[in-house]
């Protein structure tokens, strides 16, 4: 009987250890890659590089626009500095998944579907699903309905591509894996409308003056959010207090002024 009382105890003293050791892990890897990042002195973020104003090369050939700069900042928040890593977009969250990277930066739009394979920021940047057309052809698009029988452009795997497959039918679908061909077979007549980000559409047709126009209201509200693997809670929290730091004291305003002209972050 004694024996039998003192073997369960012992198993109950096991499975405990065994719990809490589990616990133990558990609460490390969630802490390991803020961790990691804080000893490395260094953010990995991965972004287009080629999405202008939110990533691009200026004319001294360094990368710029409003991510880059946000990006910047967001580091400096952690106490650490941010190394860029373009990447095409269909390979950045594969990029992301493999640990190439820490996070990505990229006007990700937050969504149920990628909430549930990836961990989300508070969103820094409001937007919508916007069509942009060759200047003259305003009137063609006026709601998501029109876009029937046209060829459409979109993104290869973004939101827009998955947005317009779920919403629209009898659309001739065009993925394009780059932007700038996708705005060149716009230009030339190759595919009737592009889906992009609203602020992108804004900055492209201030840029490229009578060749581009936006068509009809936005489609539909998009958050984009900073992205990062799931289980590493620390790094997300940190990265929140700091949006919410850089909201707070201005810094997100004004670099959302500097680029857009308006505060897009709200």
């Amino acid at each position: 009987m004694k024996l039998a009382q003192f073997g369960r105890q012992a198993l109950m003293g096991v499975m405990a250890v065994a719990l809490m050791a589990g616990v133990s892990v558990k609460t490390f890897a969630a802490e390991d890659l803020l961790n990691k990042v804080k000893e490395r002195g260094t953010l990995l973020v991965g972004l287009e590089g080629t999405y202008p104003p939110f990533s691009f090369q200026g004319d001294d050939g360094k990368l710029t626009g409003f991510e880059v700069e946000f990006a910047e900042e967001l580091a400096k928040h952690l106490g650490v500095k941010a190394s860029l890593k373009p990447t095409k977009w269909d390979g950045m969250l594969a990029s992301l998944d493999s640990k190439r990277i820490d996070v990505v930066i990229n006007q990700v739009t937050i969504s149920d579907e990628r909430k549930k394979k990836y961990d989300f920021s508070t969103p820094y940047t409001v937007s919508g699903i916007q069509a942009l057309v060759k200047k003259g052809n305003e009137s063609g698009i006026k709601s998501a309905d029109d876009l029937k029988g046209k060829k459409v452009g979109v993104g290869l795997g973004t939101n827009y591509e998955e947005w317009l497959r779920q919403n629209v039918q009898g659309v001739d679908i065009r993925t394009y894996d780059d932007d700038p061909t996708k705005y060149q077979d716009l230009r030339v007549g190759r595919i009737d409308a592009i889906l992009v980000d609203r602020l992108a559409a804004l900055d492209l047709v201030k840029k490229t003056k009578d060749t581009l126009a936006v068509a009809g209201e936005p489609f539909s509200r998009q958050e984009a959010g900073v992205a990062l693997r799931k289980g590493n809670e620390d790094l997300l929290k940190a990265v929140d207090q700091a949006i919410a730091d850089m909201q707070k004291d201005g810094t997100l305003a004004k670099l959302s002024e500097k680029w857009f002209g308006a505060d897009v972050t709200k």
